[in-house]
């Protein structure tokens, strides 16, 4: 992650929301392994990982883990037979955060 996301997310301990995080891709992808997006649970977004079908899918997916309070998902979306982006959920504040806050 690069300076300016790191601040981003630092400005934000207590918003819910989900980061985005590549973990590996096959095939020609304008992103690759480590790139992050922050998608809030209205499907706003702060960074890309590439734009595209791919893109939208993962947000979609992640204001889905959103709503339903999961900590993570993985999600791979396959975009032809030789191109897949492959990326990780994180979600905060967790659940688990949430219910030792209380």
């Amino acid at each position: 992650m690069n300076r300016e996301f790191i601040e981003y997310l630092s400005a934000r301990k207590n918003e819910t929301l989900a980061v985005a995080t590549i973990l590996f891709t096959r095939g020609s992808t304008p992103r690759k392994a480590g790139t992050s997006m922050v998608v809030f649970p209205d499907g706003s977004i702060f960074g890309t990982i590439g734009g595209g079908r791919a893109e939208n899918e993962i947000r979609l997916s992640a204001v889905d883990s959103l709503n339903k309070k999961e900590a993570h998902r993985r999600i791979e979306v396959l975009l032809d037979d030789d191109v897949a982006v492959n990326c990780l959920l994180y979600t905060s504040p967790s659940p688990r955060d949430v219910e030792e806050s209380r």
